[in-house]
């Protein structure tokens, strides 16, 4: 899941929920939503392999 901030960036977080906090969490801050959505599908490959 990826949300833009109100600096103009674009942060990547876990689409489940953390059970701990309560919240999603964040797997990372990018200039770019292409930078970012190039980084969450590098997470999903390394979540299956």
């Amino acid at each position: 899941m990826i949300r833009k901030l109100r600096s103009g960036e674009y942060r990547l977080y876990s689409r489940k929920v953390d059970p701990k906090t309560g919240k999603r969490r964040n797997l990372g801050t990018f200039k770019s939503r292409s930078t970012a959505e190039k980084h969450e599908r590098e997470v999903q490959y390394f979540k299956r392999h």
